[in-house]
C-alpha cells in the first residue's frame, strides 16, 4: 500500500498530537496520591475501528532525568573499620566513591539492624514503623509490634508507582517473624513492599556457604558453583537484573537496594581473603584503636582535638591477655577483615556493571558502611558458633583454639571477641546495640552522583540520620512525598532531605533533633548537644538495672566528636531540659514504654506478640513441608515431644531424613541410615547425642515413633529418648542437654530432607543428598509441657 505525502503528513501530525497529549498528561499527574489515578476511559459510538484514532496511551513515567538509585548497606561494621574512614580494613570501592563524591562523617543509624533498615526504607523513625528492635523480639506494644503499618509506605513502593524498576538483593529482616511461613500474609515481604525483584534471605543472618534463599516469595536452592558464597551470588543476581532491566527499558530508572549479609556473623569468607590480613592485627585491639584514630585525624575525617574515650571496663587490655588468647583473637580479626574487603569487592563488581551499561553519571549511590556499629555480641572470647550467645552458653578459649584453621569456613559459624568491635568503632567507646553512644549509631557514608554533585572528595559534617535517605531520594528524583499510598493516608516522613548539603559543605544543618532508643539505651540529639544514658552493655542479656536508676550524661558534640567529655555536672539544667525533650520525642514516636528485656523477648508468649501456632500442642506435617523457619514451627524447646511418622519402606531399606529442625550448629533429626531409624540431638554443634536402632526396618508400611521425655526443672535440661517401630521399642538413650532458646536464625524445619547444613553427620549435605528415599505419608509432632 502506498501513502500520499498529505496522508503521511496527517498521520505524523496525529502521532505528534498523541505524544503531546501523553507528555501533557504526564506533566499534570497528581503524584501525591499513589497509585496515580488513570484518566476516565473514553466511549465510542463508531462501529468500525478503522474510522477512529487510537487514544493516547496512559503511562506513569518517572520525571525526566530522574536518577537511578543504588543503596548499598553493609551489616555490622562501625565507623572505624573501613579504610575510607581511617580504619585498618581495605575498602577500595568505598574509597573510590568517596574520592569521586562526598563523605558524611556525622551520619547516624539506630544501633540495630531491623530498625535501621525500616527507618532507611520508609523515612520514618523506627518506632513509627513498629520496629523498636529486631523482628524476633517484637512485642505487643505500638512501636514494637514488628508489623510496618500501611500508613508507613516504603520508599520502594513510592518509586515503583512513579515509574521506577525496583530490585532488592541480600538481607531483608523486616518481615514480622510469624509472617514468614507459607501462609503469609506476604504484605511485608519485599515484593509486597515495593520491590519488583527480590533475591536474598528473609531473616537476620544466614550461612554464607549454605544460605536459605528466596526469589520473591519462593524458596530456591543456591546455584551449584565451585566455592559458592552468598555475597558473590547476590551480586551476580543484581548485575544480571540491572543489565536486563536497562536492556529492555533503558529510559526507565532503577532502584537497587543492595544489602549484604556481611559482615554480620557468621563471619564466612574464602581463605584467600583471610590470608591478606595475616599478621595485620598482631599488635592487638588497643594499638589498632589508637592508630585508627591517628589516621582519622590525619585524613581530616575527625577533628584534630578528638580524644579517645576509655574502653568499656569489661574489655581487657591487650597486654593483659595470654598468648593463646592473642593468637585466637588475632585470627578472628583477620577473618572479619577479609570478610569486609571481599564484600567491598563485590560492591565494586556491581558498580563496574553500572559503568559498563553507561549509567554511572545519572546514578545516585549511597554507600552506607554499617546499619549500626560493629557487633560486640561475640562476647569476650568470640564464638565458634554464634548461636551460643542466643542460648546463654559461654564458649572457652581452650575449646576454640583447635578451630583456628577452620575459622571462617563451613565448619564454623563464628563471631569475634568484643574487643575488636570497640576497635572497629573508633574513635568511640561503645558498639552495636548501644543507641546512646556514637559507636553504636555513627556510621560512615559516601554519596556519589556525577550529574548531581559537583565536588569530588568533599566532607560533610551536618548531623544526618538514616531516616533522611528516603526524603533525599524523593527530592533528587523530583517527586513529592505522597499523602496517600494504596488507599491509605500516610504518616508524614520524619526525616530531612540531605540534598541541601550535596553542593554546599557549609550549609546550615537542618536535622536538628533526633531521639535514640534500643533495649533501654537512650539518648537525644538537639542543636549540637547530646544527652544520653548507658543502660546496658551489649553482652548483658539478663538482670538489667532499673530504668529509673540510669544516670544521664551530657556532651557538646560540636566540640567533642567522640563523646569523651561529660558536661553533666557543669550544665545540670541542660541535662534536665534534654531528658525532658527525650521523653517528649519518645512519646511522640511510640518509643514508650521502654522495654529493656533481651532474651525474654525471644519468647512470643512473654513478649506478647502473635505466634502462628498459638497454644496448639500438635502439628500434622506432610511431604513438601520444608524450609519452615523457627518462628513458624512448633516450639519443642524445654518440652517433651513425640514424633509419629507413618512411612513406606522400599525394597532394600530406606535412607535420609524423615523430620529435622536446625542444622550443623544446633538442632535435632529423625532419619534413617542403612535402613535403620536414628534420632540425633545436636547441641550447638558442640555435642551430639544419638539413639540408634540395631536393626533395619523391613520393606512395607511402618510407623516410626520418637518419644522424648524432658527432665523438667528449668530451661535447657536433658531427657530420655526412645525409638519405636510399629509399637515396639528398638532403642533408647539419654539426651544430656538441650538448647533452651533458639536453634538457628536461618536453618529450618524440614519434612523428608535437611534443607541446608545437616543436623546429623555422615548423611550428606543439602536437599538431594539428605532426601528420604522411602515414602512419607504424614508425620504428627506433639509436645507436652513439663514443670
Amino acid at each position: 500500500m502506498r501513502y500520499s505525502v498529505i496522508t503521511i503528513l496527517c498521520m505524523t501530525l496525529t502521532l505528534f498530537a498523541g505524544l503531546t497529549t501523553q507528555v501533557s498528561a504526564r506533566e499534570a499527574l497528581d503524584r501525591t496520591v499513589l497509585p496515580i489515578q488513570e484518566p476516565e476511559r473514553p466511549t465510542y459510538s463508531e462501529l468500525d475501528v478503522r474510522n477512529v484514532e487510537t487514544p493516547p496511551l496512559f503511562e506513569v513515567k518517572a520525571p525526566e532525568k530522574a536518577p537511578n538509585i543504588v543503596i548499598v548497606l553493609i551489616d555490622d561494621i562501625g565507623f572505624g573499620g573501613p579504610s575510607t574512614f581511617g580504619g585498618p580494613i581495605q575498602t577500595p570501592t568505598l574509597d573510590m566513591l568517596a574520592a569521586e563524591g562526598i563523605t558524611y562523617n556525622n551520619f547516624h543509624t539506630t544501633a540495630l539492624c531491623s530498625p535501621t533498615r525500616n527507618a532507611l526504607k520508609t523515612g520514618r523513625n523506627h518506632h513509627t514503623a513498629n520496629t523498636g528492635s529486631i523482628m524476633e523480639s517484637s512485642t505487643g506494644f505500638p512501636g514494637n509490634t514488628g508489623q510496618v503499618p500501611n500508613s508507613v509506605a516504603p520508599l520502594a513502593e513510592m518509586l515503583r508507582l512513579n515509574g521506577y524498576s525496583t530490585g532488592a538483593f541480600g538481607k531483608w529482616h523486616e518481615t514480622a517473624a510469624w509472617e514468614t511461613s507459607v501462609s503469609g500474609p506476604f504484605d511485608r515481604w519485599p515484593t509486597h513492599q515495593g520491590f519488583d525483584k527480590f533475591y536474598g534471605f528473609i531473616g537476620g543472618e544466614t550461612d554464607q556457604w549454605y544460605p536459605l534463599i528466596y526469589d520473591g516469595v519462593i524458596k530456591v536452592t543456591p546455584p551449584k558453583t565451585e566455592n559458592y558464597h552468598f555475597t558473590v551470588d547476590m551480586t551476580n543476581q543484581a548485575i544480571q537484573w540491572v543489565k536486563a532491566q536497562q536492556s529492555m527499558t533503558p529510559d526507565k530508572p532503577f532502584l537497587i537496594y543492595f544489602a549484604t549479609g556481611a559482615v554480620h556473623a557468621p563471619h564466612h569468607v574464602p581463605k584467600e581473603w583471610i590470608k591478606k590480613y595475616k599478621g595485620k592485627f598482631d599488635e592487638g585491639w588497643d594499638k589498632i584503636r589508637e592508630k585508627t584514630m591517628a589516621r582519622q585525624k590525619k585524613m581530616g575525617i575527625i577533628p584534630s582535638n578528638t580524644k579517645l574515650p576509655p574502653k568499656p571496663k569489661d574489655i581487657k587490655d591487650w597486654d593483659d591477655l595470654t598468648d593463646d588468647e592473642k593468637r585466637l583473637f588475632t585470627r578472628q580479626a583477620e577473618v572479619f577483615a577479609g570478610f569486609l574487603e571481599q564484600t567491598d569487592h563485590e560492591v565494586g563488581r556491581l558498580i563496574a556493571a553500572i559503568e559498563e551499561i553507561d549509567e554511572m553519571d545519572n546514578t545516585l549511590i549511597f554507600y552506607i558502611a554499617g546499619d549500626n556499629g560493629t557487633s560486640a555480641e561475640g562476647g569476650f572470647v568470640g564464638m565458634y558458633n554464634e548461636m551460643t550467645y542466643f542460648n546463654n552458653v559461654t564458649e572457652k578459649v581452650e575449646d576454640l583454639l583447635p578451630l583456628i584453621d577452620e575459622w571462617g569456613g563451613p565448619q564454623t559459624f563464628p563471631h569475634m571477641a568484643a574487643g575488636w568491635a570497640v576497635a572497629f568503632d573508633s574513635p568511640f567507646m561503645w558498639t552495636k546495640q548501644v543507641a546512646s553512644d556514637f559507636g553504636g549509631t555513627r556510621n560512615g557514608m559516601t554519596v556519589h552522583w556525577p550529574n548531581g554533585i559537583k565536588e569530588k572528595g568533599g566532607l560533610r559534617r551536618q548531623f544526618s540520620h538514616v531516616i533522611d535517605i528516603a526524603p533525599t531520594i524523593l527530592e533528587a528524583a523530583g517527586l513529592p512525598e505522597p499523602k496517600s499510598v494504596n488507599g491509605t493516608p500516610q504518616t508524614p516522613m520524619e526525616g530531612t532531605s540531605m540534598l541541601y548539603s550535596f553542593n554546599d559543605a557549609g550549609a546550615k544543618e537542618r536535622h536538628t533533633t533526633q531521639y535514640f532508643e534500643m533495649f533501654g539505651n537512650r539518648a537525644i540529639y538537639h542543636e549540637g548537644w547530646f544527652a544520653r544514658t548507658i543502660h546496658r552493655a551489649p553482652w548483658m542479656a539478663v538482670d538489667m538495672p532499673p530504668l529509673e536508676s540510669d544516670t544521664w550524661e551530657l556532651f557538646n558534640v560540636q566540640r567533642d566528636f567522640s563523646l569523651a567529655n561529660n558536661l553533666a555536672d557543669k550544665y545540670p539544667k541542660k541535662v534536665v531540659e534534654l531528658e525532658a525533650l527525650f521523653m517528649k520525642e519518645a512519646e511522640k514516636y511510640h518509643a514508650l514504654p521502654i522495654d529493656d528485656r533481651v532474651i525474654e523477648r525471644m519468647n512470643p508468649a512473654i513478649a506478647g506478640r502473635p505466634d502462628i501456632l498459638g497454644d496448639r500442642m500438635t502439628l500434622t506435617l506432610y511431604p513438601g513441608m520444608d524450609g519452615m523457619l523457627e518462628n513458624t514451627f512448633m516450639n519443642v524447646k524445654n518440652r517433651s515431644k513425640t514424633i509419629t511418622a507413618k512411612v513406606a519402606i522400599p525394597k532394600g531399606g530406606a535412607n535420609g531424613v524423615i523430620l529435622a529442625q536446625g542444622g550443623r550448629f544446633g538442632g535435632w533429626s529423625l532419619y534413617m541410615k542403612d535402613g535403620k531409624p536414628i534420632y540425633t540431638y545436636n547441641f550447638l554443634g558442640l555435642e551430639r547425642y544419638t539413639v540408634e536402632s540395631k536393626k533395619a526396618i523391613p520393606e512395607g508400611e511402618a510407623t516410626i515413633l520418637l518419644d522424648f521425655v524432658y527432665d523438667g526443672g528449668g530451661l535447657g535440661k536433658g531427657g530420655k529418648a526412645t525409638l519405636s517401630v510399629n509399637g515396639k521399642a528398638v532403642a533408647n538413650g539419654r539426651i544430656e542437654k538441650t538448647q533452651p532458646l533458639i536453634f538457628s536464625a536461618d536453618e529450618t524445619a524440614d519434612v523428608g530432607l535437611d534443607n541446608q547444613t545437616p543436623v546429623a553427620e555422615d548423611i550428606g549435605i543439602g536437599r538431594e543428598e539428605t532426601r528420604f528415599t522411602g515414602e512419607i505419608h504424614k508425620i504428627t509432632l506433639a509436645v507436652k509441657d513439663v514443670k
